[in-house]
């Protein structure tokens, strides 16, 4: 076993490599002989700096004498296998890249020559029964060098495979580098790892998640022993086990409730779980629960256009020991948070109406009316009277936990019919002022404000509905949609909103008594605008009512002593003493 530096080129027909580097390493390994063989290089040990990716650590192998050959495979820091890869000429190449963590990373490779048409005696194969037995080339004798065996176990579908190895003998060493048995959970030696296993061991055990194994054996070219004798048996799996993970968001928090059979079926309890951030505990029942406020236990914000999420990640993962064979399971939650929402408020300047109901959405949005432009006192009473023309005042509320949101009025609109079809009348559009009456105010972290003249609509429609858009924003983006105004021809960057909550305030009657509403019903804003003292209207009514009233009185005295002294009857004037 050599100690090369960065990078070599190799004659050997078989050799095997110890590699350390450290950290910015771009080292390339050339192996090219003229054999007229093929290549088979196994790395049965990689050690990547923790944490890295992929992307910025790896091992690359190349079909050809250089990295211009076309690629054949990588092995990187989350690979779920022992690398065996095999060239298809005489010459073969790997590149190892490090990233500039100091760590000293450690490899251990080797490779030989062999010729693919030479068959091994009892190396491997295709096992299909409900049960069986294999054993290792030559045993008990010792295997031969430089072996590579594949058995794939296939057995009825639903059922699972229970493998022992009865007697096991390989060459020992701590990371099981020379020679090594590999067990694979399904139909390739890709992924999908469950162990791998040297030295003398008693009678180990592997089970698969379904009915598909693959048992590899891999030997190198000295200290051979006399391998093993294997067993394996399949057994029903067990019915399917639900998920049962249900995750409720609100504007407050977030909640997942795990069921404990769905964590027993995965081989885990309420011990393995923890959030982003560990101290964030679960209450146990029946089920385990996390509930906690949106911005907190390591809970991440992402502000994606158009919607907001929050996203949290559970973890399973086995505590204690040294090694174990349960995968690792995460558990991603997201609240995505549309922040594109829509409120109703409905007043009616006739019949006694509404309904106080709220509907939330993932974000929770209201609407109330209040009394005056300070916001601090929100009508309670019901119904609430308001006259025509009469100036109400809205306020849009977010009920948050997260404190990083802004609320903003983007679009009213009022129509008489509840479904907002034909007919409708534009108060805001994208944060413009539509009417003349219309006041909005700046956002106000939860809250977004704005005043409008009640009105009415043409041709007896009794009833006036609001509509208002609500845009939710991030409020450390200072170039969101909430931050922007009024934007008169901005293209809108979705066609409907994907959810909304429906809040209704009122009861609003006309303070009028229902007669005088009645008389008014074809009453516009225009006649409001134009008649603005309803009350001294009425009092010039209710004088030529009275008025007219009086002559009636008087002409029906006077043709009622007419017909009297026609009927011989007349009054005396009574006199003063």
């Amino acid at each position: 076993v050599g100690v090369p530096r960065c990078g070599a080129s190799l004659h050997e027909l078989n050799k095997a490599l110890r590699i350390e580097l450290n950290a910015n390493a771009n080292c390339v390994w050339q192996i090219q002989r003229n054999a007229n063989q093929t290549i088979r290089l196994i790395f049965s040990y990689f050690k990547f700096a923790p944490s890295s990716s992929c992307k910025t650590e790896s091992i690359k192998i190349y079909d050809g004498p250089s990295t211009n050959s076309p690629v054949l495979g990588q092995v990187c820091n989350d690979t779920d296998a022992v690398p065996v890869l095999q060239s298809s000429s005489d010459s073969l190449t790997f590149l190892i890249t490090t990233n500039s963590v100091a760590f000293t990373r450690n490899f251990f490779v080797f490779y030989y020559y062999f010729s693919p048409e030479t068959k091994v005696e009892n190396c491997g194969g295709q096992l299909t029964g409900p049960n069986g037995t294999f054993t290792s080339p030559n045993y008990p004798k010792p295997y031969p060098e430089f072996t590579y065996c594949v058995w794939h176990i296939r057995t009825a579908k639903n059922s699972k495979i229970n493998l022992r190895f009865q007697d096991f003998f390989l060459e020992l060493d701590q990371n099981c580098q020379f020679d090594f048995t590999a067990v694979y959970d399904g139909p390739t030696t890709n992924t999908g790892l469950i162990g791998k296993v040297c030295g003398r061991r008693a009678q180990p055990t592997f089970e698969s998640s379904s009915n598909v194994m693959t048992v590899v054996l891999s030997t190198d070219y000295a200290n051979s022993y006399r391998g093993f004798s294997a067993q394996y048996t399949s057994a029903p799996l067990p019915g399917p086990v639900e998920p049962n993970i249900f995750l409720t968001c609100s504007s407050d928090s977030m909640k997942i409730v795990l069921s404990t059979s769905y964590l027993a079926s995965l081989g885990y309890n309420e011990t393995h779980l923890q959030l982003n951030d560990p101290s964030c505990h679960p209450v146990v029942t029946n089920s385990v629960i996390f509930s906690f406020p949106l911005a907190s236990c390591g809970t991440t914000k992402k502000d994606e256009d158009q919607s907001i999420t929050y996203t949290n990640i559970i973890s399973l993962s086995a505590t204690g020991g040294i090694i174990t064979r349960q995968k690792s399971i995460q558990i991603i939650a997201k609240c995505k948070m549309e922040n594109n929402s829509t409120v109703e408020a409905i007043y009616i300047t006739k019949n006694n109406i509404i309904q106080n109901t709220t509907s939330v959405g993932r974000y929770n949005v209201s609407i109330s009316f209040y009394d005056s432009d300070s916001f601090s006192k929100p009508v309670l009473q019901s119904p609430y009277y308001v006259d025509l023309n009469q100036t109400l005042f809205a306020q849009v509320s977010l009920h948050s936990s997260d404190p990083n949101l802004l609320v903003f009025v983007d679009t009213c609109i009022a129509s008489p019919q509840p479904d907002f079809g034909s007919l409708t009348y534009d108060l805001i559009r994208s944060g413009c002022n539509k009417d003349d009456t219309v006041v909005t105010y700046p956002p106000l972290e939860h809250y977004g404000r704005f005043k409008f003249n009640a009105f009415r609509f043409l041709h007896s429609f009794p009833s006036v509905y609001l509509q208002c858009d609500i845009l939710i924003c991030d409020s450390n983006n200072t170039n969101s949609r909430c931050t922007k105004g009024c934007i008169s021809r901005q293209k809108r960057a979705i066609s409907s909103y994907k959810w909304k909550t429906n809040t209704v305030v009122g009861p609003i009657r006309l303070k009028r008594d229902l007669r005088s509403a009645d008389h008014s019903e074809t009453l516009t804003k225009a006649d409001a605008e134009e008649t603005p003292n309803l009350q001294q209207y009425s009092f010039y009514t209710l004088s030529f009512v009275v008025l007219i009233s009086n002559i009636i009185i008087v002409v029906a005295v006077i043709l009622k002593y007419h017909i009297k002294c026609q009927a011989g009857y007349g009054y005396q004037k009574i006199q003063s003493s």
